[in-house]
């Protein structure tokens, strides 16, 4: 299978970890394997653990990374691990938060409203829930609420209405259906500047509960971090990149009291320090070479 991928900030991310030979490390989002594939070669032995949902990028992995023998595979979502490394202490982990180019050019896997397929967007094909659940069954206010809150689209409204209207003739079944019925519903100026952007995003985020437990997951990774160990989190969009943020700082800090608290209540310790206060963005090269890269944000944290 040709799983194509390229890793974004691939550089970045390797001096990032400041990976150790012998070290033991954690991929929570292997996709291609690009990133697994350049921290096991500084690794040279040691352990890494790969981790994705999708049944695809575990077998491209697996193939990539067959010359290394410390690596084992977890076929989940990175948010339900906890169980599967409750006794492992990590000098590394990385996360990144994007769908893969192979996911998104793949037609079969319905993600892009530029390709013509069922309506699906799962990254874990035998999860119940796809887009066309959430298109065809999902009420009108929740309809709303995930194109305002996921795709912060001011349209939403307008864009629900034209949804439930043709469904109640047929349902929705295909990318380019969705795509027709979201450009019959926005001003015709937007129609060829990735006008149904917003709610192809949206509708993928709540298909693959990509932000539900994301704040809650990366505290307790970092509390699996050793001493001096790092944590590195790349992110493509203000919604991911706001919760990153926010776990960061809460976990950067001394105090998290309400700020007119007078005295300390809370018993909160700091227990990374931030390597970067600004998010770290591709370079000029990377920009030419991988369109994907313009959008992604790098975080990095030190566990103290």
């Amino acid at each position: 299978m040709n799983y194509k991928h390229i890793p974004v900030l691939l550089n970045e991310v390797v001096s990032a970890l400041e990976i150790k030979e012998g070290g033991v490390y954690l991929d929570c989002t292997l996709g291609g394997g690009g990133h697994s594939f350049e921290i096991a070669k500084k690794m040279k032995f040691g352990k890494l653990i790969c981790v994705d949902k999708d049944d695809e990028a575990i077998n491209a992995g697996k193939e990539k990374l067959k010359d290394f023998n410390f690596i084992k595979f977890i076929k989940s979502d990175f948010k339900d691990i906890e169980t599967k490394i409750l006794f492992e202490e990590f000098d590394g982990i990385l996360i990144d938060l994007g769908v893969s180019s192979h996911q998104i050019e793949s037609p079969s896997r319905g993600f892009s409203f530029l390709k013509n397929a069922k309506l699906d967007m799962r990254m874990d094909s035998s999860q119940k829930l796809s887009a066309y659940t959430v298109i065809n069954n999902y009420t009108k206010d929740d309809l709303e609420k995930i194109l305002f809150d996921y795709g912060e689209e001011k349209y939403a409204k307008q864009i629900v209405a034209k949804i439930l209207k043709q469904r109640k003739i047929s349902p929705i079944s295909t990318t380019f259906e969705l795509k027709q019925v979201i450009e019959s519903a926005i001003p015709s100026k937007y129609k060829f500047s990735g006008g149904c952007q917003k709610t192809f995003q949206a509708i993928r985020i709540e298909v693959n509960r990509e932000l539900t437990g994301l704040y809650e997951s990366i505290l307790f990774l970092i509390s699996k971090l050793k001493t001096h160990g790092r944590i590195a989190i790349i992110s493509f969009h203000s919604l991911e990149d706001r919760i990153v943020k926010n776990a960061f700082k809460e976990a950067s800090k001394d105090c998290i009291c309400p700020p007119k608290t007078p005295v300390c209540i809370c018993g909160h310790h700091a227990s990374i320090k931030l390597i970067n206060k600004k998010p770290i963005v591709a370079n000029a090269d990377e920009l030419k070479l991988n369109s994907r890269s313009h959008s992604a944000k790098l975080r990095i944290g030190e566990k103290i």
